[in-house]
């Protein structure tokens, strides 16, 4: 038996600005459109990888998405960390942290926050 990861699901509460943050400034692919009774979604991800991040907003949505405790961070991978970063600063997201060279790994991440207050770490890997 083979098991993988396909996609994560979050809520959010204006996917269009959410859409714009994960593809224009994280760099992801829009792959999909989807609408539901209850939902309209967008699935990103990157050529030729198959993890995606399904982005929905529940038309039930009113307010802030409640975080509670259970999901941490979103890692997003990237072959050009300073200048996701900057975007991403420019955008006007919150920073967590810097890009930072990790000693342990051979790494640099970073952590901001999306338009909902999801931390999402970027990653890029070193040789």
């Amino acid at each position: 038996m083979a098991s993988w990861l396909g996609q994560y699901c979050i809520c959010v509460t204006d996917l269009a600005r959410s859409e714009d943050f994960y593809s224009r400034i994280l760099g992801l692919e829009v792959q999909q459109h989807v609408e539901i009774a209850d939902a309209r979604e967008a699935v990103l991800g990157a050529p030729g990888k198959d993890a995606k991040i399904q982005l929905a907003q529940k038309t039930a949505q009113d307010g802030p998405i409640e975080h509670g405790n259970a999901l941490w961070k979103l890692y997003v991978y990237t072959d050009d960390i300073a200048g996701v970063y900057a975007a991403a600063m420019d955008y006007g997201s919150e920073s967590v942290m810097a890009p930072t060279r990790l000693e342990k790994w051979p790494v640099t991440a970073a952590f901001v926050r999306d338009p909902d207050g999801y931390l999402v770490q970027l990653m890029q890997r070193h040789a």
